[in-house]
C-alpha cells in the first residue's frame, strides 16, 4: 500500500542521517504519529545538545556513532541524501523486506502540491533558483526546495493542492524514489560525477532518469538536446519530451533564433521569450540554463512576458561564478559550487583567459585529464590545495602543463594568486573537487574564499 499521511501512525521509522533532511523527516514523522528512531555515524558531541534534547523529549531514540540492530523491527528506513543505500545495515533491512526510501520520496507521498523537478550534473541550483523566481512572479504559491538547501518534506507537509514545489533533485535523492512524479521534469546535462557513490556512469544516469520514470503522457520532460547522454536517457520517457539547444534551431522546444530566446510550441508557433542580451549571468552554460528554465515555465503554463521579466531580473546564485569585486584591476570570482571537473571547465570557459585558478579538494574518484587539457591558454597559474591536489598535478604533468604551485590552505592560496596576478587578470576559485576534506560544505569554502578576497581589498 502506498504510504500517505493518514497511515503513518504507529509505524516504526528509522531516519538515517541527521542533517537538514533528516531533521525535517523526523519532525514530519513525529507529526504524523510514527515511532521515530534516528541513526547517524557522528558522535553525540558533534550535534547541538538543544536539538537532541528536543527530539528526545518527543520520544525519539538516537543511535549515534553506531549502527542499529534487529533491522526487521522497522517498517521503513528514510535515508538522507548523503547516506549510501549500500551501507550494510541498510542492505540488511532491504533483505528483510523493510522499505528503503529517501526524504524526497516520503515528502511526495505524504505531502500535497505540484512538483517541478530539476536535475543534471551542473546548473541545477541556478536553473532551480531562476524557475522559482519566475513562478513567484506568476503569483503562484511556490516553495523552492530540495538539494538547493531546503528539505522538501518541510514544505510538502504545509503545501496545498494548487501550490508548486520547484525542486532541485540530486542523484542521491532520486535513487531512493519509487512513486515520485513531477508535472515537469528536467535533465540539464550528464557528465561524470559522484562515481565514488554510483561507481559507473550507467548507474549515475539511471539515478538521474528516475526523475521522469513515473511521468505520464500529460507530463513534460525538458532535456538538453546538445548533450547526447541526456538524449539517450530520454528514449524511454512516456512524457512529452521538450528539447532545448544553444547550438541549433529545433522543430520543437527551446532555442536561440535571431538573438532571441525562442520556444517553438506544439502548434509549431515560435514564441519569443526575450532577447539574449537580457540575460545577466555569463557563459554559454547559463544560456543553456535560461533555455531550460524558459521551457520548464512555459510548459507549466506561465505567460512568456512573466518568464521574460524573471530572466531580465536574475543575477545568478551565490558560489556559482559569483563576482566578488576587484583590487588593482584584478577580479575575484567565487565558484566554490564547481565541485566536479565539468563544472570547473564551464567556469573556465565563461571567464575565458588570464586566470589564476585555485583548485583541489576531495576528488570523488574523478579523472582530471579533460580538465587539465582546458588549462593551457586559459590559466596563467594553477594554485593547488587540498587532499587530492596531487591527482590534478598528475593529469597536468601528462599533458605538459607545469604552471602550478602548491599552497596549504585557502588563505595562502588567495594570497599567492593575488601576488601573481596582474591588472586584467582574474582570480577564480573553481576547485573541480568536493570540499569535504577541508570544509563542511562548498558554501563554507566559498565564504572563506570571499573573506580572503576581502582581506586583499576586493
Amino acid at each position: 500500500m502506498l504510504t500517505n499521511r493518514d497511515n503513518m501512525k504507529g509505524k516504526k521509522v528509522l531516519v538515517v542521517g541527521f542533517g537538514k533532511s533528516g531533521i525535517a523527516a523526523a519532525q514530519a514523522m513525529l507529526r504524523l504519529g510514527a515511532e521515530v528512531e534516528v541513526q547517524d555515524s557522528k558522535k553525540e558531541e558533534k550535534f547541538e545538545q538543544n536539538l537532541l534534547t528536543y527530539f528526545r523529549g518527543q520520544g525519539v531514540r538516537f543511535i549515534l556513532d553506531n549502527v542499529p540492530q534487529d533491522m526487521g523491527r522497522y517498517d521503513m528506513l528514510i535515508l538522507s541524501p548523503g547516506v549510501s543505500p549500500e551501507l550494510g545495515f541498510v542492505q540488511e533491512a532491504a533483505g528483510l523486506g523493510v522499505e528503503i526510501i529517501g526524504e524526497l520520496e516520503i515528502a511526495y507521498r505524504i505531502g500535497k502540491g505540484n512538483y517541478i523537478a530539476i536535475t543534471g550534473t551542473n546548473g541545477k541550483t541556478t536553473t532551480t533558483t531562476l524557475v522559482g523566481e519566475i513562478f513567484e512572479r506568476s503569483r503562484r504559491k511556490t516553495y523552492v526546495v530540495g538539494n538547493i538547501g531546503v528539505a522538501v518534506i518541510s514544505a510538502s507537509v504545509n503545501a496545498e493542492e494548487n501550490d508548486w514545489l520547484v525542486t532541485e533533485c540530486s542523484s542521491f535523492q532520486l535513487e531512493t524514489t519509487r512513486y515520485f512524479r513531477p508535472v515537469v521534469s528536467a535533465i540539464l546535462n550528464l557528465t561524470p560525477d559522484h562515481l565514488n557513490r554510483h561507481h559507473t556512469m550507467e548507474a549515475y544516469g539511471a539515478a538521474k532518469a528516475k526523475i521522469f520514470a513515473n511521468q505520464r503522457e500529460n507530463g513534460y520532460l525538458v532535456i538538453n538536446h546538445d548533450d547526447k547522454a541526456c538524449l539517450r536517457l530520454a528514449k524511454d520517457c512516456k512524457a512529452k519530451v521538450v528539447p532545448f539547444s544553444s547550438e541549433e534551431e529545433l522543430p520543437f522546444g527551446a532555442f536561440v533564433k535571431d538573438e532571441n530566446v525562442v520556444i517553438r510550441n506544439e502548434s509549431g508557433e515560435d514564441v519569443v521569450i526575450c532577447p539574449v542580451s537580457d540575460i545577466r549571468i555569463i557563459g554559454k552554460h547559463n544560456l543553456q540554463n535560461v533555455l531550460a528554465a524558459s521551457a520548464i515555465c512555459y510548459f507549466a503554463g506561465i505567460e512568456p512576458s512573466v518568464i521574460a521579466e524573471g530572466i531580465a531580473g536574475f543575477n545568478g546564485v551565490e558560489h556559482r561564478i559569483e563576482y566578488c569585486g576587484q583590487v588593482d584591476g584584478v577580479k575575484f570570482y567565487n565558484d566554490s559550487k564547481g565541485t566536479n571537473t565539468d563544472a570547473a571547465i564551464t567556469a573556465l570557459k565563461a571567464i575565458e583567459h588570464d586566470i589564476l585558478l585555485i583548485a583541489g579538494g576531495d576528488a570523488k574518484a574523478q579523472d582530471f585529464t579533460d580538465f587539465a587539457k582546458e588549462l593551457p591558454g586559459r590559466v596563467k597559474k594553477l594554485i593547488l590545495m587540498g587532499r587530492d591536489a596531487g591527482m590534478i598535478q598528475e593529469a597536468c604533468d601528462k599533458i605538459g602543463f607545469t604552471d602550478y604551485v602548491y599552497c596549504k590552505n585557502m588563505d595562502e592560496s588567495v594570497r599567492k594568486a593575488a601576488e601573481l596576478a596582474e591588472p586584467g587578470d582574474t582570480v577564480l576559485l573553481s576547485p573541480a573537487c568536493a570540499s569535504w576534506d577541508m570544509y563542511d560544505n562548498y558554501e563554507q569554502r566559498g565564504e572563506h574564499f570571499k573573506e580572503c578576497a576581502r582581506r586583499m581589498g576586493a
